[in-house]
């Protein structure tokens, strides 16, 4: 290939990725001045809320009672000035009034919501506390609770998960996603952050998990790796799009156990104590105390190398 050739190529390439058709769905307008959002900020936020939360586990902190609120304190004001600073860009990001100045019109909110959470840190504490206290009671192989704390994936997620909720009951756009996302990739699990999820919860292992959007959990619920709680087929408006924000995941009341690879659909209500076995399809509601399981496996032998 000549470089007349290669130039020519190039050129063509760069007018076929700068046609604004090719990318109008896709594109955000960025004005100077207006933050975007980070994920290493958010990493930041997420590492320093663990860090909190379960003092002398997460980062380098030398934890002594002495320098506890020496550390909380210096904690507190760079997790206020990071978090409002993504809370900012998730507003000017989803911001639709172009005549504003987007910084200027919601930098005190974002500053008002960002104290809100931290005055939620520690009823998020109280709650994380007992969904680790879940997790150490209900593992046999969970030699300490702080064996829980350091190695369970769970706890990472479900950490992001009530960091994620709370923004959203705030109305932060967009950075509650964010926080849940990095969960997802982190941990394999993966909890929207519009679920409502009640205390003392635990996933063992977790690989695989999904809990959706419109999810209700009570209090005392385990589940563990590969369940779902999903939504079956939405309806649709009269332009053939979903129609969004609707109730169609299930309602899981307290202290049921899912085990797993079971899949549980739609807005169905799982009563109160029951039991799902592993790999079970469930679509409608069951009683309280249920107890669903697979038929019993059919045994069968092999010879002169026949099989499945």
């Amino acid at each position: 290939m000549t470089t007349k050739e290669l130039e020519s190529k190039i050129t063509h390439t760069i007018q076929k990725l700068s046609d604004p058709f090719s990318y109008d769905k896709v594109c955000h307008e960025h004005r100077l001045g207006e933050p975007l959002p980070s994920k290493k900020s958010l990493s930041k936020v997420i590492e320093m809320v663990r860090e909190i939360i379960f003092p002398g586990y997460f980062g380098n902190t030398s934890l002594r009672p002495n320098t506890t609120t020496h550390y909380m304190g210096v904690y507190i004001d760079e997790l206020y000035e990071l978090l409002s600073r993504e809370i900012l860009a998730g507003m000017c990001f989803e911001c639709e009034d172009e005549k504003a100045n987007k910084v200027e019109k919601h930098s005190d909110m974002a500053k008002h919501i960002a104290m809100d959470f931290i005055e939620y840190l520690p009823e998020m504490r109280r709650k994380l506390v007992a969904d680790v206290e879940a997790t150490y009671l209900n593992d046999p192989a969970a030699r300490n609770r702080g064996e829980v704390i350091f190695c369970y994936p769970a706890i990472r997620a479900i950490t992001n998960y009530r960091m994620a909720n709370k923004l959203l009951e705030f109305d932060v756009p967009l950075i509650p996603r964010f926080i849940s996302e990095m969960a997802h990739s982190e941990t394999g699990i993966d909890i929207h952050p519009r679920a409502q999820i009640g205390e003392s919860f635990t996933i063992d292992h977790g690989t695989g998990v999904v809990i959706g959007s419109t999810c209700i959990l009570g209090k005392n619920v385990k589940i563990y790796q590969g369940v779902t709680l999903g939504a079956k087929s939405f309806p649709l408006d009269e332009n053939g799009n979903p129609i969004k924000g609707i109730p169609r995941h299930p309602i899981v009341e307290d202290d049921v156990v899912i085990y797993a690879g079971a899949t549980i659909l739609g807005r169905v209500t799982i009563g109160k104590g029951s039991v799902i076995g592993g790999n079970v399809w469930v679509t409608r509601d069951l009683p309280p105390e249920s107890k669903v399981i697979q038929s019993r496996p059919k045994e069968t032998t092999f010879a002169d190398g026949a099989g499945i």
